[in-house]
């Protein structure tokens, strides 16, 4: 019988000051380390089959960016390019990799980025040890929440402000399992995996943060002796941290931000306390399986475009010249409404030339009877929840923004409803629920 070996590796991945982060529909450029970024990796191994595992504390990675960092690592460590799986937690207070002359911090970064990753890989890989595994599901109640709301007025917004009286009901299903995987290595320290789907938009301003996923990995592996952390992000592109009528003490050492957000540094603390409380539900008590086989598999389907109908296109200019003129006081929406509005502007000046569709690759490991499924992009809390019940594994980790990134991928009727996710896609209404017969035939494949 073939041998799992597990390898684990962490770096640093701090940018410079000055460079502009990413995540809002406004310029922020970095003022210094709150905390660091990290790039941490788990490679596995089973026979003559090798995959790494990456995650990023960065908010996104475009698609172009990450073939070219994943052809680099492969390059590094003759790894095929479906064998390496790299997520990013989408943490709001990191930096741009944009690969442009005109952003010369942002293209130091990236270079600088690639390398660092692939020595992260390569350092994983010498570090691997012989490992049995074991998984179970926890449970992180009342962090997550849906941002998506029905109003009195009949309409659908996202985050409409904390105690707003015009909020009727949130729209959908929060997901509150929390995946774990624990690999235990002779010889060397336990690694854990975590799976939880949640927005790390929490806690804001221009100091570099890794949000509550960093905050998490290290609140485990002070809780558990010799254990080490990885996390990946799971289906969040409809849920976040904001809950809109609070009690007691829920909006302790937070601040109402400029989009009617509340945040705090204290704030991330308390959600990977509590993740990290889901993870030590079941530590102790995983259910150990053996694991003789491993694979990896990467998909290419092609989604319809978003494209907008000529007639909007007057409006959807005059917003998109305004925002890129400084001049948002001049358009006739506060809050979370205005980032709405001048990103679905974006959006359509954007795609008015735009094919009809866009290739994007799903890509999916296989450990064992347990898999990760990776979505480019941002999917809704109900594309997790559909991939959750494919037949073909006993658990499913979905797993957003992995292997670049395409946007959002909202629920079919979210756009007849309206709101930021859906007046933002790139994709026409139906893409999540393709995304999620596409995934659960590629685990169906995947599982042979």
């Amino acid at each position: 019988m073939q041998q799992l070996k597990v390898g684990y590796a962490v770096s640093n991945i701090d940018p410079m000051i000055g460079i502009e982060l990413e995540g809002y529909y406004q310029i922020r450029k970095c003022e210094g380390i709150k905390d660091s970024l990290e790039v941490t990796v788990l490679a596995l191994e089973c026979g003559s089959k090798r995959v790494a595992l990456i995650t990023l504390d960065l908010c996104l990675i475009q698609t172009a960016f990450a073939n070219r960092l994943r052809a680099f690592v492969s390059e590094a460590t003759g790894l095929a390019k479906d064998e390496i799986y790299v997520s990013c937690t989408h943490t709001h207070t990191a930096p741009y990799t944009r690969e442009s002359d005109e952003f010369p911090l942002e293209q130091a970064y990236g270079n600088f980025l690639i390398h660092r990753v692939a020595d992260a890989v390569r350092t994983a890989l010498a570090d691997l040890a012989p490992a049995k595994m074991g998984f179970r599901v926890g449970e992180a109640k009342n962090v997550a929440f849906l941002r998506r709301y029905r109003m009195k007025d009949g309409s659908i917004r996202t985050n409409p402000g904390v105690n707003n009286p015009d909020i009727v009901a949130p729209i959908g299903e929060v997901d509150e399992r929390v995946n774990v995987l624990r690999f235990d290595r002779e010889g060397a320290d336990t690694v854990v995996l975590v799976n939880f789907g949640n927005h790390p938009d929490v806690v804001g301003g221009n100091l570099i943060s890794g949000d509550w996923p960093s905050i998490l990995r290290r609140t485990v592996e002070k809780s558990l002796d010799n254990v080490r952390c990885i996390f990946f992000n799971g289906a969040q592109g409809d849920v976040n941290h904001v809950n809109v009528h609070p009690k007691d003490g829920d909006l302790n050492e937070m601040f109402i931000d400029f989009d009617d957000v509340a945040r705090g540094y204290n704030h991330a603390q308390h959600i990977a306390r509590v993740v990290a409380g889901g993870v030590l539900q079941v530590f102790d008590k995983v259910k150990y399986v053996e694991v003789s086989d491993l694979a990896s598999l990467e998909k290419t389907i092609n989604v319809p475009s978003n494209k907008p109908t000529p007639e909007q296109m007057p409006e959807a200019r005059h917003i998109h010249e305004l925002h890129e003129a400084g001049r948002d006081d001049e358009l006739p929406y506060k809050g979370m409404m205005l980032t709405t509005m001048v990103a679905q502007a974006a959006r359509m000046v954007k795609l008015e030339h735009a094919p009809d569709a866009f290739p994007m690759n799903l890509i999916g490991v296989k450990i064992g009877p347990v898999a990760l499924i990776g979505i480019p992009g941002e999917p809704f809390t109900g594309v997790g929840q559909g991939l959750k019940t494919s037949e073909s594994f006993e658990l499913v980790c979905p797993c957003c923004i992995t292997g670049g990134y395409e946007g959002y991928f909202p629920m079919q009727d979210s756009y007849s409803e309206g709101g930021y996710e859906a007046g933002t896609s790139r994709f026409k209404a139906g893409c999540a629920e393709y995304i999620v017969k596409e995934g659960k035939q590629l685990l169906a494949e995947l599982s042979k």
